[in-house]
């Protein structure tokens, strides 16, 4: 009876097309607009039309699913990125968080994910690998390079998480700054209730580029011959 249920799921994997490919996009699509609190292998299953057995075959748990998820937003974003030229590995840097920001604003629901799970597939380990080594070839020592990817990586999902404010399926628990803006009593807020009024320094795709921007001008002034170490 056993295998029969699980031969029956095989086959109805194979009449839906089912792929790893697939199974993680279509997890994305399910984060997307229920969140991850909501993400179960049986619901993941009725959003593709298919048994939640089937699922197994391409993911063996929801921890690999999860793993899975976070690898597939990284190939989404770093898609047309190819490796970084030996000369000019700072315009590579930035395009790699503007393309990960991209990413990961498409896809809300996998921030916290991309937060606390570590990207280390063979697919990604092998182009971790491939950077490294071109930005080591650009005069970059070892640990400056996998630092700036690191904090480059780290600074744009940080960043990302505040910019969208909420994730799928969180209910925000306190009112930003412009809902509470009847609150503010310019005399005591002068500063604040300008902002409000303005929007000075609330425009986060001139504030993520000028972040990245500073970043980097910092970390290629480290990597010059003689600079302080």
């Amino acid at each position: 009876m056993v295998k029969g249920v699980a031969l029956t799921d095989r086959r109805a994997g194979a009449k839906a097309g089912l792929s790893r490919e697939r199974v993680l996009d279509g997890a994305l699509e399910y984060l997307d607009t229920y969140g991850l609190p909501a993400l179960s292998m049986r619901k993941l299953g009725t959003h593709l039309g298919v048994e939640a057995m089937s699922l197994y075959r391409h993911v063996p748990n929801k921890g690999a699913l999860l793993d899975g998820l976070v690898d597939r937003v990284m190939q989404l974003a770093f898609a047309d990125l190819q490796d970084p030229p030996p000369d000019a590995w700072v315009p590579w840097v930035r395009q790699f968080a503007h393309s990960l920001r991209a990413a990961l604003r498409a896809h809300p629901g996998v921030l916290p994910l991309a937060a606390t799970r570590p990207v280390n597939s063979p697919d990604a380990l092998q182009m971790s690998e491939r950077w490294l080594a071109a930005m080591r070839a650009a005069g970059l020592p070892l640990g400056m390079a996998l630092d700036v990817i690191n904090v480059i990586a780290t600074f744009t999902i940080g960043h990302t998480l505040a910019e969208v404010g909420q994730t799928p399926g969180h209910e925000g628990t306190e009112p930003d700054l412009d809902q509470r803006a009847d609150e503010l009593d310019p005399a005591r807020f002068p500063n604040l209730t300008e902002v409000i009024t303005t929007r000075a320094g609330l425009d986060f795709d001139t504030r993520f580029t000028a972040a990245i921007d500073i970043l980097l001008a910092g970390y290629a002034a480290l990597s010059r011959p003689g600079a302080a170490s």
